[in-house]
């Protein structure tokens, strides 16, 4: 598409950015060039100092730009995207039902990600909380309900970015039935989550993505490295065991720049 300016009556900072966007997205400004100094831009446009700053913070708000803090802006480079599929829930699956030497030797989110276990420190915690609305809803279960909530994170190690984080939700009348379950201490489990329903005769039936977004707060600006403007992904995964029951819940958060979301769908033929 052309590019287009922003179709109200513009302030200077917005005509400054527009100005800018446009030479982004025509092309005439590359990934990794230098976007025009706050002094570059009082001196061409006749701005203020103000209308200039204004101008370098709509564009970090719409992530075209990356820099501040004492470096100068230059236009963002394209991220490396890691590629989330819902094909992994039959990958975990099949894995659940093969030997523990098999099952230990790759997990699903090492298979997305490219990034060996040797690469990245994970920690997990565990804790038992009331179900609150939400999570009732979800499981059709009481308020209140005893959830085991299971905190993972994951960072890589050379660097310290998070490099996944998620919570995970069993009621724990399900996984209470093993107490080694229900310990942090014994994580990781080969085979994962549905390894250890399977122990416990519940199979998987159906999985279910839920997929939002929202802004980052600071802090998870911060951990995860992301530039001004960029959005988390969160996915909801709800799974379903072969009577119906939900037996899982958890949420992940990506940044929006570096997911790419796929969800394959076979599609039955039409009867002859």
């Amino acid at each position: 598409m052309k590019p287009q300016p922003t179709p109200v009556r513009r302030s200077v900072p917005l005509a400054i950015a527009d100005d800018i966007r446009m030479r982004i997205e025509s092309g005439e400004l590359s990934p990794g060039d230098p976007v025009p100094t706050i002094h570059q831009l009082g001196e061409t446009w006749g701005c203020t100092v103000g209308a200039a700053r204004e101008a370098h913070r709509l564009l970090k708000e719409q992530g075209l730009v990356t820099g501040g803090r004492g470096k100068p802006l230059s236009v963002r480079q394209p991220v490396n995207q890691t590629l989330r599929s819902s094909a992994r829930h039959q990958i975990e699956k099949d894995l659940a039902a093969q030997p523990e030497e098999e099952r230990a030797k790759v997990g699903t989110a090492e298979l997305e990600t490219g990034i060996s276990f040797e690469e990245i420190d994970y920690s997990s915690t565990y804790d038992v909380i009331p179900a609150n609305v939400d999570l009732a809803e979800a499981f059709k279960v009481d308020a209140g309900t005893d959830i085991l909530m299971r905190t993972y994170e994951a960072r890589i190690s050379r660097t310290g970015v998070l490099n996944s984080w998620s919570l995970s939700y069993l009621p724990v009348e399900i996984i209470g039935q093993n107490p080694a379950y229900m310990d942090a201490a014994n994580e990781p489990w080969p085979g994962g989550t549905q390894y250890q329903l399977r122990t416990l005769g519940i199979e998987v039936g159906e999985m279910i993505d839920e997929v939002t977004g929202r802004m980052p707060t600071t802090a998870e600006r911060e951990d995860w490295h992301m530039d001004a403007g960029v959005p988390l992904l969160v996915v909801r995964r709800i799974s379903i065991d072969t009577t119906g029951r939900v037996v899982e819940v958890s949420d992940a958060t990506f940044p929006a720049d570096r997911t790419k979301l796929s969800f394959p769908t076979p599609l039955k033929p039409w009867s002859e």
